[in-house]
């Protein structure tokens, strides 16, 4: 019988929590197959079998587990079961000729049909578009019947199956990773004297950049040309210039460093997640695009990995895609700095002396104040404005013509 335990998964973990077992007792598994799922305050991963044979779980689902707790056993004296087929070789798939992919049509809706509903109830919701999920059926077996999508549509903002006036309630263990962010921002708050500025950039200049270029940006570099990547760069320029805000304090010394390791917040399926870009400074438009989306998807797929989550100098943070015209964001600790982005919205701005209609960002970078000064980091804001409203700065980091003549 073999005993599989809790791996060590990075030095400061000492704990995980078992989220779900994807196999049951008694049942027969092959050798690496994924057995479960466990968290840890920092990633998500998977625990696989170390040998083909009868299964048998010993922690259960929802269990805390330390590093090196008895996780399950797997009997491999057992005998194959004659319905289980033994493992094939992998075969290496022949490589196959790349096509232009085509325009697919859109798919037909599924039909309402398949839903449990009446004839009259199907034909309304055809008409006015209503989804299944949406209504309540009240009729036997939940059946939908024709006020019932009377009743949805009179109140588009109800859920299906919500009781009207319901005062129930539900409760949810917090996750590993839920306990962590809320710890580290508690933290933040209490351990840094964080202090917030604010400024505004006109993203007119990026926007046209866009509007002319995202096209042939994505096919040369096959990755979407985002505001991350200007942002980013901007960033990494403004960070070389004003070093503290690229520090953190450790004890009684200020580390800075010479790189710019730039963490991007995340909102995955778990909780808020900081993968890191590394060495940011370094990297073109596209090369941090499409890390950006290699972090972006692996945190939706809770696949991150513990490595990918450490470290990072400074943060940026974008709750403008939530719709989010104004925030002082949290510092993400150890880091000094932390910069957020917000809804861009055409506001009215003096232009010339004439009044014109602007795509307008509010931006906001928290700071901690014991190692950043206010002019460091008021300096730092109006330097990332600068470079965004002027993107052919972001080329060399200084006007072309400045740097012809040596000014």
């Amino acid at each position: 019988m073999i005993e599989i335990k809790v791996p060590a998964v990075g030095e400061s973990i000492s704990e995980v929590t078992l989220v779900k077992w994807l196999k049951k007792d008694g049942e027969w598994v092959e050798r690496d197959e994924v057995l479960c799922e466990m968290e840890s305050e920092k990633a998500t991963f998977e625990l696989n079998a170390e040998q083909a044979g009868i299964f048998h779980p010993v922690a259960t689902d929802g269990a805390t587990l330390a590093i090196g707790d008895l996780a399950c056993k797997i009997d491999e004296t057992a005998k194959r079961p004659e319905g289980a087929a033994a493992p094939k070789a992998a075969e290496a798939p022949a490589p196959k000729k790349e096509e232009p992919k085509k325009a697919e049509a859109p798919k037909p809706a599924a039909p309402v049909a398949d839903v449990k509903a009446t004839p009259v109830a199907q034909a309304i919701m055809a008409d006015k578009q209503v989804k299944a999920a949406d209504v309540k059926g009240s009729g036997p077996q939940g059946r939908i019947l024709k006020h019932d999508v009377l009743e949805a549509l009179a109140s588009p903002g109800k859920k299906g199956g919500a009781d009207a006036f319901s005062r129930n309630e539900k409760r949810e263990k917090m996750s590993n990773l839920r306990k962590t962010v809320s710890r580290r921002l508690v933290e933040a708050k209490n351990t840094t004297a964080m202090l917030t500025t604010f400024n505004e950039v006109d993203m007119t200049n990026i926007m046209e950049i866009r509007k002319a270029y995202k096209d042939k940006f994505k096919e040369t570099h096959g990755v979407n040309l985002g505001f991350m990547s200007f942002f980013t760069k901007a960033c990494c320029y403004a960070l070389a210039e004003w070093p503290a805000v690229n520090a953190y304090i450790d004890g009684e010394e200020i580390v800075y460093h010479q790189y710019a390791d730039i963490s991007i917040a995340v909102s995955a399926p778990k909780g808020l997640v900081v993968p890191v870009i590394r060495n940011a400074e370094s990297m073109s438009m596209a090369e941090i695009e499409a890390k950006v989306m290699e972090l972006a998807g692996k945190a939706r797929d809770n696949k991150l990995s513990i490595e990918e989550m450490t470290g990072g100098t400074f943060t940026i943070t974008n709750g403008g895609v939530f719709g989010s015209l104004m925030s002082t964001p949290i510092i993400n600790i150890p880091q000094s700095a932390i910069l957020g982005m917000h809804k861009i919205q055409e506001r009215p701005m003096v232009v010339n002396g004439k009044i014109e209609a602007r795509p307008m960002m509010y931006l906001a970078l928290s700071y901690d104040h014991r190692i950043i000064d206010g002019r460091e980091s008021v300096s730092f804001l109006v330097r990332v404005k600068e470079l965004l409203e002027n993107p052919e700065l972001l080329l060399i980091g200084q006007s072309p013509v400045k740097a012809l003549l040596g000014v």
